[in-house]
């Protein structure tokens, strides 16, 4: 692939992640504003906006499932700009909904679209990435949704009380991304499935080979997909449990509050640090063991939480290696997909894995307010999360490694395309 391609599927797709960054925080921002009894807005209470913000993960859950065969017969490239306009438009039209449940509607499809974006973006990037460096392609595009979560929050700190402005600007922002990426996104599926989409088109009698969920369980890759599903399930729990109610346990510990909101910013900080790192690691020493240390490494610091750590600059060096293990594991998980399953398999496995692990995006913090709600969320919540790592790490251990045949299929597609 010619260089200034690739550069355009790294912008592309990173700003694309970003999206979903973006809008997360987002929400998370326009909750307390919408629910502040002096600002208001149509009378929406706190499990009005429960609803609706898991209605918003239900609906990326669902869109990561659905794109995966959806790409693996038809190209990545027009499937990823429909997911854009998709998600960019009902994110345009949500601050217009007139009741709750109209807000949750749009948000479900918002989420589809959002949803189904990432695992292909991920999935571009690592086609068009050099031979052996897809653990880093991934990790270096996911660092988009640190940025977005950024921007998101510097923008609520503008808008404040004129919320619906920040989701003109992340809806708006989506519709101008989708010129250049008409423009300049090139294709990146395997040419099996780009002559088969062409051929569909030609003749609607004719069709390619029917992928879906079920070639996840054929010819030996039943380990490999439930252990996928599992990890991602654990990594996607420790990711957004942290993110939502970090600040709340170390208040619940004895901290006060200025300072667990800063462990929070500390905790992402080490996350971006980890994506930079992971990456590079895992492509030079193997992908599959930097997994298993990065799961260990992270079960470890997540029980050491438990104990109460007097001196800040020390509790923050360790919330800063905890989020440089916690986050980039994740993330490790869907690299590692991009080693296991043949090409034409590899959107459909990036969706379901991506898929199911948004369930643990769910529950997560569902878990975890249960614990604050019954005041064992200190020091219960980071055993809590350190089981889950061991989990996410024993997981990983039972994936095999890929067959040869699979190994020498993976490597004949990259030197076809190169």
């Amino acid at each position: 692939m010619h260089t200034s391609s690739r550069g355009w599927i790294v912008v592309l797709c990173w700003l694309t992640v970003m999206f979903e960054g973006f809008d997360i925080v987002a929400l998370g921002a326009t909750i307390p504003i919408l629910t502040n009894p002096e600002i208001g807005h149509m009378g929406v209470t706190a499990a009005d906006m429960t609803f609706v913000s898991t209605i918003s993960l239900v609906g990326v859950a669902i869109g990561a499932v659905c794109i995966g065969p959806i790409a693996d017969r038809r190209g990545r490239r027009l499937p990823l700009m429909g997911c854009v306009a998709l998600f960019s438009l009902f994110t345009l039209l949500f601050p217009l909904m007139p009741n709750v449940a109209l807000m949750g509607a749009a948000r479900l499809v918002a989420g589809f679209g959002l949803g189904a974006c990432m695992p292909i973006a991920v999935t571009m990037m690592q086609e068009s990435a050099p031979q052996g460096r897809k653990a880093n392609a991934s990790t270096v595009t996911m660092t988009g949704y640190h940025a977005g979560a950024v921007l998101a929050s510097l923008a609520a700190l503008v808008f404040h009380e004129h919320w619906h402005w920040l989701f003109y600007l992340g809806g708006g922002l989506g519709l101008l991304a989708l010129i250049p990426m008409w423009l300049k996104l090139p294709e990146t599926a395997p040419p099996a499935i780009v002559g088969a989409a062409a051929t569909a088109n030609a003749s609607p009698a004719a069709s390619g080979p029917k992928l879906g969920v079920r070639d996840l369980f054929r010819d030996g890759r039943s380990r490999i997909t439930v252990g996928l599903w599992v990890a991602t399930f654990m990594g996607l729990m420790l990711v957004y449990g942290l993110n939502t109610w970090l600040p709340k346990i170390m208040e619940l510990a004895g901290y006060n509050v200025s300072s667990s909101l800063v462990m929070l910013f500390v905790l992402n900080a080490g996350g971006i640090i980890g994506l930079l790192v992971g990456g590079r690691v895992a492509d030079a020493r193997g992908i599959k063991g930097t997994i298993l240390v990065w799961f260990g490494v992270s079960a470890i610091l997540l029980a050491a939480l438990s104990i109460r750590i007097a001196d800040q600059f020390v509790l923050n060096a360790v919330i800063l290696v905890t989020g440089l293990f916690v986050f980039s594991s994740q993330v490790l998980v869907y690299a590692f997909v991009g080693y296991l399953y043949p090409k034409t398999l590899v959107a459909t496995g990036m969706g379901f894995t991506s898929g199911v692990g948004r369930l643990g995006a769910i529950l997560g913090p569902l878990a975890t307010g249960v614990l604050v709600t019954l005041s064992l969320a200190y020091p219960g919540g980071f055993y809590m999360f350190a089981i889950a790592a061991v989990i996410g790490f024993l997981a990983v251990l039972a994936i095999p490694k890929p067959r040869a045949s699979t190994s020498k299929e993976l490597h004949a597609l990259e030197q076809t395309e190169a």
